[in-house]
């Protein structure tokens, strides 16, 4: 038995798993068994408790709109707890749709409008501008690489979306689109950080093609629960996988 295990949340894994967003648990999972840790894997669903003590690591995948409208009035129920595990450094991956209802709204396709639990400041539109002009916006799609300001690494993905995402306070992007189209096709952002949690527009999943980004956030769940331990170390000795 490990000495050492993380807790893993998965948001609304049920619904919110359109694109395969549970192969970040996967990648996840693999770079903590090759340095002797355990994960246990919880699914926290529609009218589960979110305890903000209980988990080490969350994530919050993508799905489509009508799934996306259900988990955002379930969501109401969670979000003290949620924002006490974000605002004391919880590690959150929240992918596509995640990303977006963490923040303030969401404009959906048909025009409708879903309020998000505003624990970030950021919000999604379907429209933008043009020489002036509000246009509707097309679907930003098709392989992204961008460019981490903070660790200079370079991340590979695939982005299929309509939501056009602007940032806010206290937000920075996870990095600078090299090519593709990122959070908007408008300012050059792709994903956010705050804190611990980084959202992306990345399927794929992001963790099995960017196994830099993976080990990185193992690494902060562990900082987080087992100080004192160099783990990053570890981990960089375990070679990065694509899967």
């Amino acid at each position: 038995m490990s000495t050492y295990t993380l807790s893993f949340a998965h948001l609304y894994g049920d619904l919110m798993n359109t694109y395969g967003d549970y192969g970040n648990f996967i990648a996840f999972n693999y770079y903590a068994k090759k340095i002797g840790v355990q994960t246990e894997y919880h699914l926290v669903s529609l009218d589960d408790k979110f305890d903000a003590e209980a988990f080490d690591f969350a994530l919050f995948g993508g799905g489509q709109d009508y799934e996306e409208s259900i988990v955002a009035e379930d969501l109401k129920y969670k979000v003290d707890d949620i924002k006490d595990y974000i605002e004391n450094n919880g590690p959150l991956l929240a992918i596509c749709g995640g990303f977006q209802l963490l923040g303030h709204y969401i404009e959906m396709a048909d025009g409708s409008k879903v309020d998000g639990i505003s624990v970030m400041d950021h919000y999604t539109t379907n429209m933008y501008q043009d020489n002036l002009t509000v246009l509707k916006g097309q679907r930003l799609t098709g392989n992204i690489v961008i460019k981490n300001n903070d660790t200079h690494e370079e991340y590979h993905g695939f982005e299929n979306h309509q939501g056009r995402t602007f940032l806010g306070k206290d937000e920075r992007a996870l990095g600078t689109v090299i090519s593709g189209n990122g959070n908007n096709g408008m300012d050059k952002t792709e994903g956010v950080i705050y804190k611990n949690v980084y959202g992306s527009y990345f399927h794929g999943p992001i963790f099995t093609r960017n196994g830099n980004l993976a080990k990185r956030l193992l690494v902060t769940s562990l900082e987080r629960k087992y100080p004192g331990i160099d783990w990053h170390s570890q981990l960089e000795a375990i070679e990065t996988e694509s899967f």
